[in-house]
């Protein structure tokens, strides 16, 4: 009996991925990692200011959340690591109560997250619109300049001609080969540049002191008391609440990118892991970087947990190994990286003239909804929240307007029968009562439902004051045409007003 070879479809699970013969993969991988890792560093300080803690703190958290979520999170290629949004929620920790709390904070909301993810938290997902998820990604690449603005502000003149240098690389040098990321072409060029002419311009080492050495794990230096933890916890929630949104929001914008698919479910108990993983080594917690995903995935081209893994791998190496070397590294060459992906990032298609004219006026409200809201808090979670309700609220009265009522009375006069369609729901039954006519009828009603569906207890309810007003009078109401989930609904709150 001869032996079949084994064709890639029949390979078992849990052998070596394709990709791991494949150099260029490799070589893609590693390459993006290494962007990313450079582009880590001034971010990561950033957002330990912004939080109030040592730049290492920021460093850490950014270095264990990477390499972390490569391991357990659901989402390819997508970068985790110390974010502004967790910062401005976690900040006050840290002010009012020290670092130890701050960490107790990151290590509960990382439970957090892993109860919700158990529970289906990362379902909701569905039900944001596609409207406010391209707010979400204008609103994105917004906030990216606008975090770049600080940077060309009061700064040496040479500044702007590095930039406009660096940005030049970025658009040209892939038209010559594409090798090698042009991002980290534009950071090499840049950085040989100012440290060769001797050019005096704001650099990573001015953000702050690069660690030299790893992080030593431990417990945070709190009292584990009932009083502790009701200290914590609002913080922890929110946290929670951001570091998932954010994720999983990240999360689908890559899966669109990629036209793939991932587990939004592992996600988010991958992010609670990453998170108590990262407070048990001291740090500041985090959650997806959008900015930094749009580099991996769709600057550099990084599709697989590698780029991630070595992202958190290459930032330590650079901070310890490397770090005099990489705090000569102009930020000038990192603000032209970052201008490069918001204008990568923004759906430029959403705002043509052509497209406002043919999109539903509700659904153009609820993108700029969203990126009002965004940009005015700077939290992309709470714009998010607005922009789905907004989004929600312009559906309900959309489809409200859809349901309509019809009389046509038998020839005897003996029957009035009301035909009603569309969905009864409670936007929609609230104007039902009014479209009868409770004087004129006949004794006999018929509201037919053949052509509707009864959502909710409004419609129930809409539906039995109708039948009341008419027995006020002395007429009968006959309902007909009801299908089985209408029907089960009606009859089991039908006059329970």
């Amino acid at each position: 009996m001869s032996s079949a070879a084994v064709t890639p479809a029949a390979r078992p699970r849990g052998l070596r991925p394709d990709w791991l013969n494949d150099p260029k993969v490799w070589r893609t991988e590693i390459l993006a990692g290494l962007v990313v890792a450079l582009a880590l560093i001034p971010e990561a300080i950033s957002f330990s200011v912004i939080a109030g803690v040592d730049p290492a703190i920021g460093l850490f958290a950014s270095f264990t959340m990477a390499v972390t979520i490569s391991v357990v999170g659901g989402r390819r290629a997508m970068i985790s690591a110390a974010t502004g949004a967790v910062a401005l929620v976690i900040g006050p920790v840290n002010r009012e109560h020290g670092l130890g709390y701050l960490v107790a904070t990151v290590i509960l909301a990382g439970v957090f997250q892993i109860v919700f993810g158990a529970l289906g938290v990362a379902g909701l997902m569905r039900f944001v619109p596609r409207s406010v998820m391209t707010g979400f990604v204008n609103a994105l690449a917004v906030m990216i300049f606008m975090a770049q603005v600080p940077e060309m502000h009061d700064v040496p003149w040479p500044v702007y001609p590095l930039i406009v240098g660096g940005l030049a690389l970025m658009v040209f040098f892939p038209r010559i080969t594409r090798v090698v990321p042009a991002p980290l072409v534009s950071i090499v060029v840049l950085t040989a540049i100012t440290v060769a002419a001797g050019i005096a311009v704001p650099t990573v080492g001015d953000k702050g002191e690069l660690p030299s050495s790893l992080p030593v794990p431990g417990l945070p230096d709190v009292p584990f008391t009932l009083d502790t933890l009701t200290t914590i916890a609002p913080y922890a929630l929110a946290v929670a609440l951001v570091g998932l949104m954010e994720s999983l929001m990240t999360a689908k914008l890559v899966d669109d990118i990629t036209d793939t698919h991932s587990s939004k479910t592992r996600e988010s108990i991958g992010q609670g892991i990453a998170n108590i993983v990262t407070g048990l080594f001291g740090g500041m917690g985090g959650c997806a970087m959008i900015g930094q995903t749009m580099i991996n995935v769709k600057v550099s081209g990084a599709r697989t947990r590698l780029s991630t893994f070595l992202a958190g791998v290459f930032l330590m190496v650079l901070c310890i190994v490397f770090g005099p070397v990489v705090s000569d590294i102009p930020m000038a060459a990192l603000v032209a990286v970052m201008v490069m992906v918001a204008f990568g990032t923004f759906d430029w298609h959403s705002v043509a003239p052509r497209t406002l004219r043919r999109m539903p006026v509700g659904e153009v409200a609820a993108m700029v909804v969203t990126v009002i809201v965004v940009v005015s808090t700077g939290n992309l979670a709470i714009g998010v929240v607005v922009g789905t309700i907004t989004a929600t609220v312009v559906f309900a009265r959309r489809v409200a307007r859809l349901v309509d009522v019809t009389a046509v009375t038998d020839p005897d006069g003996g029957t009035v029968v009301y035909s009603v369609t569309g969905e009864l729901f409670f936007a929609s039954s609230n104007e039902l009562v009014g479209r009868f006519d409770y004087a004129g009828d006949p004794e006999k009603v018929v509201i037919d439902l053949s052509a509707a569906h009864i959502w909710d207890a409004s419609s129930v309810a809409a539906l039995d004051a109708v039948g009341a007003r008419y027995a006020q009078r002395g007429k009968t109401v006959d309902i007909t045409g009801l299908n089985g989930p209408s029907a089960a609904l009606h009859g089991r709150l039908t006059g329970s007003r």
